[in-house]
């Protein structure tokens, strides 16, 4: 298995090309199911994730070439039962689901994996399948979805910490297929949601509205191929951001874009961090000392879940208090504990993480529990005096193309190891 070793308390110079976004990206091979003509998709990250959806499309039957940052698909004839070994590796893969009824009319799919970072149910996936008409069991592990026809119909898919986003885009492929119109209300508004759209479209889908609560889908008798580009992944832009605040640096995010990511720009902002808008990408730098902030995970657009970690790391180098609200998922502080190894003085409060910040951290080893966690701890281990070792740095690679060579770009010490 292996880690990172992280000699801290360098600053980051330099740019960094922001590559393809891992949560666009995944739901995006999946429509590829939704016709039998191939497919082209552009500014694919070299993931473990997307490895393991090609893998997935592969099982199912897909002809899938990755070249470069390509991946080429093909899915002529497919079968619609995925199991549990193949599927158990990823959460993201039960977005097959909807491509896979609308295109068979039936389909079996072991409930996902994923993350450890508290309950993530999938019922409001099969709640609007169900709408469209789907008859749905589940049974040892599998969710059967069974329809002689999809029907659109009006559907409400809120949940208890919000929208769902994919949710949102199962139900958006799915009813790309059906007959008639589903108007989908409280959909989920995220840039990953629009970019898929935006490739259904181009497959000859009529989708309105993505990118608001309220998306209209007039289902058409067949897709064609299609070719498209994936928009730059924001959660690693917010993540080098970070970085290069919590190292006192200035780094240039080429590609970046400032449009998905208001709240975090907000945030970082008011805790004393420089940001410069350009048309192509942002820099960022510390002004002065860091200032504490408060701040609330929320749905797009407000601030993300995904970016929570990160943030953490850089408020326990701000004097004072912040404090840390987590409504997305109950379970995702578990990387508190490992920065606490590091000197970082935090207290947990029902949903909220109370930093006490200001204190110098120092290099220990520390282990990743989930993909953002270990961003995080990369973050405080690149601020930290000393050397930091970060084990489990497989969560790493399902979300951060090379992000030991990107952050060895800009003046990191930071090596891959084997343990």
């Amino acid at each position: 298995m292996e880690s990172l070793l992280i000699k801290g308390g360098v600053p980051l110079h330099g740019e960094v090309q922001i590559s393809g976004a891992k949560n666009a990206v995944l739901p995006i091979m999946a429509a590829t199911l939704l016709t039998a003509e191939p497919c082209v998709i552009r500014r694919v990250p070299n993931l473990s994730d997307v490895r393991f959806m090609g893998q997935i499309l592969e099982w199912l039957g897909a002809r899938v070439e990755f070249k470069g940052d390509e991946v080429h698909v093909q899915s002529a004839k497919i079968k619609g039962h995925a199991d549990y070994e193949i599927v158990r590796k990823m959460r993201g893969s039960i977005c097959i689901m909807g491509p896979l009824l609308a295109r068979l009319r039936k389909t079996a799919v072991s409930l996902p994996g994923g993350c450890v970072i508290g309950a993530r149910p999938i019922n409001l996936h099969l709640k609007g399948l169900a709408a469209l008409g789907a008859r749905i069991t589940i049974e040892k592990g599998y969710v059967q979805a069974v329809t002689r026809k999809l029907v659109g119909a009006p559907m409400f898919l809120g949940g208890r910490a919000g929208s769902t986003v994919l949710g949102t885009a199962n139900v958006m492929m799915a009813a790309s297929l059906a007959e008639g119109v589903t108007l989908i209300e409280s959909a989920a508004c995220e840039p990953e949601v629009v970019d898929l759209a935006r490739f259904l479209n181009a497959m000859g889908a009529r989708i309105t509205g993505a990118g608001s609560p309220t998306i209209t889908v007039t289902g058409v008798k067949a897709l064609h191929g299609a070719e498209h580009e994936v928009i730059p992944d924001r959660i690693e832009a917010a993540t080098f951001a970070i970085a290069a605040a919590a190292t006192n640096g200035e780094v240039s995010l080429r590609g970046a874009r400032p449009e998905h990511l208001h709240a975090v720009l907000d945030k970082l902002e008011e805790a004393g961090v420089d940001i410069q808008r350009r048309a192509s990408s942002l820099i960022v730098r510390r002004k002065a000392r860091l200032k504490p902030v408060d701040v609330t995970t929320l749905p797009y657009s407000g601030f993300p879940t995904d970016v929570q970690a990160q943030l953490m790391a850089l408020l326990t180098l701000a004097p004072g208090i912040s404090i840390i609200t987590e409504r997305i998922f109950e379970s995702r502080f578990m990387h508190v504990s490992e920065l606490a190894r590091l000197g970082a003085d935090i207290e947990i409060e029902g949903p909220s993480a109370i930093v006490k910040g200001g204190r110098r951290l120092s290099g220990a080893p520390v282990m990743a529990s989930d993909l953002r966690a270990s961003a995080a701890l990369v973050i405080a281990g690149l601020a930290a005096r000393g050397t930091t070792q970060v084990n489990r740095v497989y969560h790493l690679d399902r979300g951060y193309e090379d992000i030991d060579a990107k952050l060895r770009k800009l003046g990191a010490r930071i090596q891959r190891i084997e343990e």
